[in-house]
């Protein structure tokens, strides 16, 4: 899986986390470098911050939702935020989730065992 945001502390605590539950991560720090990685490595779940420079999350979630080899992909949105505007506007885009910053790690793995995600493999 993959998780898309710009700060290292999020993006190691998602890592700790996820590998703790058994799963392959793949880190991101922003939706640029995150669009060459989904490309590249075909991973089953993204998680993405929205508040991001140079392309934030909806951007990126709305590009990958329209890649018809990754429209499938479940996104989760991250934000610090925990607003209805937020969440709706996520929707629009195409995620499947919302999780509210900071998270814990059981919210995480829930959050993946929703999706029916056990375990993964990087292909």
């Amino acid at each position: 899986m993959l998780v898309i945001d710009d700060s290292n502390t999020i993006r190691r605590s998602a890592e700790i986390f996820l590998k703790q539950g058994g799963h392959e991560v793949l880190l991101a720090e922003d939706g640029f470098d995150a669009l060459s990685k989904v490309n590249d490595h075909k991973p089953h779940l993204i998680f993405c911050d929205i508040l991001m420079p140079r392309l934030d999350g909806y951007q990126t979630c709305a590009i990958i939702k329209r890649n018809a080899h990754f429209s499938n992909v479940p996104v989760v949105m991250l934000s610090s935020k925990d607003g209805v505007f937020d969440k709706a506007r996520g929707r629009m885009v195409g995620s499947q989730d919302y999780l509210t910053k900071p998270f814990t790690k059981d919210q995480l793995l829930q959050a993946v065992q929703q999706f029916g995600i056990v375990q993964q493999e990087v292909q």
